[in-house]
């Protein structure tokens, strides 16, 4: 057989051994090319699937030799090496990869789990460092690993991710807010070189509010002025539709009523909130809340200003409080009734004792029937919190 030809169909024959995990068809490219180094690999594979490592073993040591500045083969080799319980011959096979691609976070990577499982974690973590620093992708994961093994703590994460940048600052600091550490992500935003952008805190807020971290959320957003209290009580500045969970937040769909913020009719100051209802309102599905930081045990009375017109409807409108932490209903205001003046109403609670926030909803009565209209229209303004 030529030589082209021999190679060509010994090349045929490594690509059907390892799609088809044919051990025969591996040993028949290597007696056709016994100097391919993808032959050998390839019956190293095979052998590999097959549980026989030291027959893998023996069939990636050629192949490194054939072509000794391949990383993957060695980093194949430690792999093979390690399944043999040869840590050290891992561990060198490893290192020659690194050597052969001292830039490829992969094998840096690989490297550094190597040096995990055998609990030298700071050469792991020097390692980790330097493959997320090649590959950011991989960042999320080596916060996850430091994480681990510090078991939760925070600043032992932070002293073995060595974090010198802002970027990966921010992102340690969403990590532990999923986390709901609210203290420590404050403190990671307290240690960048640039201060948070409009963007970063609101996505950092977002987060907290996640995971129940109610008040960091608000000193990180808010900064240090008072909290408990309304933002745009009065709606007097726009309803904006950022995501943000500070402030009001609106449902939006189209079994919820229209909101608007209103020029002509208001209570105080120069407008007020227009909900118009127009037939089909989901009574599960507050139109809009705002989620208020308080006191656990305090006592508190939210006072606001209402206004209806032609509102028809077997499930009245009202003003809803419940705990932000679990969701369960603290106290409820009087429901709406037509008026066509201004009225202020008033609804006392007490703080619940395990819950820093309480969320005030927009909500509806469940009707006796189904379907269940509702036609009107109602303003809301002078949203206040005064303690007791």
């Amino acid at each position: 057989m030529q030589a082209a030809a021999r190679i060509g169909f010994s090349r045929l024959l490594t690509r059907y051994a390892i799609g088809a995990n044919s051990l025969a068809a591996a040993d028949q490219a290597i007696q056709l090319t016994p100097a391919d180094p993808d032959a050998q690999r390839a019956r190293a594979t095979v052998l590999s699937r097959l549980g026989r490592f030291a027959e893998a073993e023996s069939s990636l040591e050629i192949a490194t030799s054939l072509r000794p500045a391949h990383a993957v083969q060695w980093l194949e080799l430690g792999a093979i090496r390690e399944e043999l319980d040869d840590n050290e011959g891992a561990l060198a096979a490893v290192d020659q990869a690194v050597r052969c691609a001292p830039y490829y976070g992969q094998t840096h990577w690989q490297r550094g789990n190597l040096l995990l499982r055998l609990a030298r974690y700071d050469d792991a973590f020097a390692d980790l460092r330097q493959a997320a620093a090649s590959n950011r992708k991989l960042l999320p994961n080596v916060i996850d690993l430091a994480w681990g093994l510090t078991k939760g703590d925070a600043d032992a994460a932070a002293a073995l991710l060595q974090i010198n940048s802002d970027n990966d600052r921010l992102e340690f600091a969403r990590f532990l807010a999923r986390k709901g550490k609210g203290d420590a992500v404050f403190a990671q935003t307290r240690l960048l070189a640039t201060p948070l952008s409009d963007e970063n805190t609101q996505e950092l807020s977002r987060l907290l509010f996640a995971a129940r971290q109610f008040r960091v959320a608000y000193d990180l957003a808010a900064g240090p002025q008072p909290i408990e209290r309304f933002i745009n009580g009065g709606f007097e500045q726009p309803l904006l539709l950022n995501g943000s969970p500070l402030g009001w937040v609106l449902a939006h769909s189209q079994t919820t009523p229209k909101l608007a913020v209103d020029v002509a009719e208001k209570a105080g100051g120069e407008r007020s909130l227009q909900i118009t209802f127009e037939g089909e309102w989901d009574a599960s599905r507050p139109a809009l809340q705002q989620t208020v930081i308080v006191h656990p045990g305090q006592r508190y009375r939210v006072t606001f200003a209402v206004k209806t017109k032609d509102l028809v409807t077997g499930g009245p409108p009202r003003i809803v409080l419940t705990d932000a932490t679990n969701s369960q209903i603290i106290a409820k205001s009087d429901v709406f009734s037509p008026s066509s003046e201004w009225q202020q109403m008033n609804v006392e609670f007490t703080a619940p004792q395990l819950s820093e926030a309480v969320v005030i909803s927009l909500a509806r009565d469940s009707c006796s029937s189904s379907p269940c209209p509702i036609f009107g229209v109602v303003w809301l303004d002078e949203f206040s919190l005064q303690k007791l």
